[in-house]
């Protein structure tokens, strides 16, 4: 139970830090904590930094998914309790402690603990992200729509990570609740705005 509890925390402090305002004083580019839908993630980095920098966070944030679920998973650690530690990581990235709790939406943290799981299932969870954005053009209806068939694609190739892929995806998709409303009310940005003429 004491390494439970290490890792979880581990997982916490991993998440907390955030890729967002980290690569923006790196390379020199506005913070997205400050700019457009005010979220430090990748989504927001490409709307207000463009590609690279949102590269740059997306693999950052990932990162602080699956690195500490793969110590976790070394240790020897249950697959159910692997999934309180890929919870505990996106809480980090939702609730940051060294950034005043205000984070982003635990997207990329959560694929980050998903990938280990297998090229399989992180190809589909990816393809599904890819093919809904390109078709709705809305990122938040991707992630939403991914992690809704996360729990499905992961019973047909790991069955015993259902239940910890299913807690997760019910934390993100609780986060995407302000998303949803802005979706209903039609006032939801897309990924990329179309520059006018």
């Amino acid at each position: 139970m004491l390494q439970i509890t290490v890792m979880l925390l581990v997982a916490y402090f991993s998440g907390s830090l955030s890729g967002a305002v980290i690569f923006s004083k790196i390379l020199h580019v506005r913070n997205p904590s400050d700019y457009g839908s005010h979220n430090p993630g990748a989504t927001n980095m490409l709307r207000v930094n463009g590609i690279l920098p949102a590269l740059c966070v997306l693999i950052f944030d990932m990162l602080k998914g699956l690195i500490p679920v793969y110590i976790s998973y070394r240790l020897g650690i249950s697959p159910f309790f692997l999934g309180i530690i890929a919870i505990g990581a996106c809480l980090g990235h939702i609730f940051p402690c060294f950034f005043h709790f205000r984070g982003g939406k635990g997207v990329a943290t959560a694929l980050g603990s998903m990938v280990m799981i297998g090229f399989d299932f992180s190809g589909l969870f990816m393809a599904t992200w890819l093919i809904v954005v390109c078709v709705t053009g809305y990122a938040s209806v991707g992630a939403i729509v991914s992690f809704l068939l996360a729990p499905l694609f992961v019973w047909f190739i790991k069955p015993e990570l259902t239940m910890p892929v299913a807690m997760l995806s019910c934390l993100i998709i609780v986060r995407h609740s302000s998303n949803i409303q802005r979706l209903i009310k039609g006032e939801e940005p897309k990924v990329i705005r179309k520059k006018r003429d």
